[in-house]
């Protein structure tokens, strides 16, 4: 990425029923480079115009001299970014300036190359800042991150709106047909100049500096709203008794009892709104009003009327896009934000998520008729609730398909599974990952692999960090350190992240994974695999958002295919792999809760897109506008959203007017697996031509131009409705 794209992690929620709370986190801060894919966190202008004096102690001021080039992380202390930001801020001045004065007639290398090559030591530092802030924060970081995050979006509103720059950057897209473009350069170029034209660039002097304290605003108003549902997360906590225990597995309670004795209360056991935490809970306690109680924490955080509100931030961050898309030209923020993306227009993602949810939704009222069923042969006075689902589901599980989540934990071993993910990717690509010794890592708890091809080549470092803590964001998510391209004609290796939040060991037992969790790291892997494999040669690449998940999400297809269980699923007291009847039963239980797992995801997708299609001037209540839209839609009251409005990260960072690109990319990843299970599930040809024509070119190439390369046809959508039971509704 360059000085026009500094890309932040990209987090990522997991859709379907292998989704998360991968809350995607959305990325940032949530997570955006998220992947890699690129997107974008943007940059101001400092007070001072002159050039920082520099310290020579600062690790980003010199080369770092580690393994293959990573972050020094333990020599990096608080102190050194707002200096490196400074600095590299002034070195993006003086870049962009030596490009605007070149006297000779614009061309792609002295404009869009020098362009894309400026602002190395920005992008350094961004990159970890950002990844440090989602993945290990604290205090000085989040008051940094306010501090600096309008300063970079005004750089980057300085740079974007430079009337200089962009009449180079016009003069050469508008005279391309002369400079003999390969085909990624003609694509680099064709986004580009859309990219400074959809940022402002053809505005008047008076609507970009309107255009600019937008951005301004909204640039606090995201970091604020991140942080209140991180620190309302990690506020509250439900103490219990052993009387209340009932139900829950061992390692849930062990690891209560662990969190209870590290906050002073011995004896007791707590629970959080942790996921690892919270959804074991509310799958087993047999108390009722206790999973009403977390429950009802989880889904008011940012709406408790305290110091962590987020109901009037995120009105006046829909107020605001909203008012910028009008400044723009365009009739709402949806229609801005999808012109790039394969949907193009709000039309096509309502079409799209309005036939699921009319499918859908009669799946779930069937499952809560089930459901009412277990509740009145029980002898309950009640009926079911949002709350009661999980208890609920649970008991249905084991009913039709004698299986539950505690059976099956045993199986998946952390360290089991992250070598079964291994031994996919080795199997498919031929690549292996081995561990760095000595190599630094952004945490303790993180690991660090070199992944190698399979001709032995190095192909780039991933680190994997597996654990919640107070200092990360929830969620799951991709990110990364430093992306592929190609400098004076040597390649430079990507460094890429994954971060998650699964269910750490406790006492005597390892880290023991659910289903939804072993799905989610083959989910992230598979953004780790687009970032290593990719082969542009320049810092600046177009993923198409709604493409983004297509690598992500067809990797979950292979964690429950029996022939990798049978290598990896194994007892992790006894070493047993995992028996022939419990696969059976993991098949036999693919439709289960689909009704719930389509509504609640739909149910959030449709949410955002109703925020950002609202048309300037946008003046809501965010309680009742939620409260409105779910009861015209017709969401079942025995279901809440996926993610409610003051704690929905996605569409604070990337994903605003893009949740649905999970459900888009369903329809891709689905259909793209029936080649595999057509040709045989690690057929090695297959994999590379994915590789060769999806992996390697994402973000260099029309998204449909890639998958039709790959597939031979257009996605669809009858392979997604078959696999989630909805073919016949």
């Amino acid at each position: 990425m360059n000085i026009l794209s500094l890309s932040m992690t990209i987090k990522n929620p997991t859709l379907g029923k292998n989704k998360t709370d991968s809350e995607l986190k959305p990325i940032t801060v949530k997570n955006l480079l998220k992947l890699f894919i690129i997107t974008a966190l943007f940059m101001t202008i400092t007070s001072c115009k002159n050039e920082p004096e520099v310290d020579k102690s600062n690790p980003f001021f010199r080369k770092f001299n580690t393994p293959f080039n990573v972050p020094p992380f333990e020599k990096i202390m608080v102190k050194h970014y707002l200096p490196a930001f400074e600095k590299g801020m002034a070195e993006g001045r003086k870049e962009i300036d030596k490009i605007v004065k070149n006297s000779k007639e614009p061309t792609f290398k002295n404009t869009i190359n020098a362009l894309d090559r400026s602002g190395d030591l920005l992008t350094k530092v961004t990159n970890v800042f950002s990844a440090q802030i989602s993945a290990n924060t604290n205090d000085s970081l989040q008051n940094l991150d306010l501090e600096i995050r309008p300063k970079l979006a005004a750089f980057r509103d300085e740079i974007r709106l430079n009337p200089e720059l962009f009449k180079r950057v016009k003069s050469v897209y508008e005279n391309k047909g002369k400079f003999n473009l390969n085909d990624e350069q003609k694509f680099l170029l064709e986004n580009l100049y859309k990219e400074f034209v959809r940022n402002g660039a053809n505005l008047n002097q008076t609507d970009q500096d309107t255009l600019k304290k937008i951005n301004q605003k909204l640039a606090v108003l995201c970091v604020k709203f991140n942080q209140n549902v991180l620190d309302e997360t990690n506020s509250y906590k439900l103490f219990v008794g052993k009387a209340d225990l009932n139900g829950l597995p061992e390692s849930l309670i062990t690891s209560a009892a662990e969190v209870a004795k590290s906050t002073g209360q011995e004896g007791k056991w707590a629970f959080t709104t942790q996921r690892p935490s919270i959804f074991p809970f509310m799958t087993y306690s047999a108390n009722r009003n206790l999973r009403n109680e977390i429950f009802h924490a989880y889904t008011n955080r940012g709406n408790n009327h305290n110091n962590f509100d987020n109901n009037k931030i995120l009105a006046e961050i829909v107020k605001l896009r909203a008012q910028r898309a009008k400044l723009l030209g365009y009739k709402t923020h949806a229609d801005l934000v999808l012109e790039p993306r394969m949907a193009k227009k709000p039309e096509n993602v309502f079409n799209l998520l309005n036939n699921l949810w009319g499918k859908a939704i009669p799946v779930a009222e069937n499952e809560v008729k089930e459901m009412q069923k277990i509740i009145d042969k029980e002898g309950g006075s009640f009926k079911l609730g949002p709350s009661d689902w999980w208890y609920y589901a649970e008991k249905l599980r084991k009913q039709k398909y004698s299986l539950n989540d505690t059976e099956l934990r045993p199986y998946f071993k952390l360290e089991n599974v992250r070598e079964g993910l291994f031994t996919c990717a080795n199997k498919l690509f031929g690549i292996t990952l081995n561990p760095i010794p000595g190599c630094p890592v952004p945490h303790p708890d993180a690991l660090a692999y070199e992944v190698k091809d399979a001709d032995g080549s190095h192909l780039g470092v991933l680190y994997m960090d597996f654990f919640p803590r107070e200092s990360k964001e929830q969620g799951a998510w991709c990110g990364g350190y430093r992306g592929h391209h190609v400098l004076d004609g040597k390649t430079i290796t990507p460094v890429v992240t994954v971060v998650y939040n699964f269910t750490p060991p406790s006492g005597d037992t390892p880290s023991l994974l659910s289903l939804e969790e072993v799905s989610t790291m083959f989910h992230e892997f598979g953004h780790a695999l687009d970032a290593l494999f990719n082969l542009n040669t320049y810092n600046q690449t177009y993923v198409a958002w709604d493409f983004v998940e297509l690598p992500s999400q067809l990797m979950e297809h292979w964690c429950t295919e029996p022939e990798l269980l049978n290598i990896y699923a194994r007892h992790y007291q006894t070493g047993e792999p995992i028996p022939a009847s419990l696969i059976e039963k993991i098949k036999n239980s693919g439709y289960f809760n689909q009704g719930f797992d389509n509504v609640e995801v739909l149910a959030a997708s449709l949410l955002d897109m109703a925020y950002y299609t609202l048309e300037a001037p946008v003046n809501i209540d965010i309680q009742s506008f939620e409260k409105d839209y779910f009861t015209k839609i017709g969401l079942i009251p025995e279901i809440v959203s996926r993610y409610r409005s003051t704690y929905f990260l996605h569409i604070i960072d990337e994903y605003d007017a893009g949740y649905y690109c999970y459900t888009w990319a369903a329809v891709l990843d689905n259909d793209a697996f029936e080649t595999f299970k057509e040709k045989g599930i690690f057929d090695r040809a297959t994999a590379e031509s994915y590789r060769k024509n999806i992996l390697a070119k994402n973000g260099i190439m029309d998204a449909m131009q890639m998958y039709v390369n790959f597939r031979g046809h257009e996605p669809q959508i009858e392979p997604l409705l078959k696999n989630r039971g909805l073919l016949t509704q």
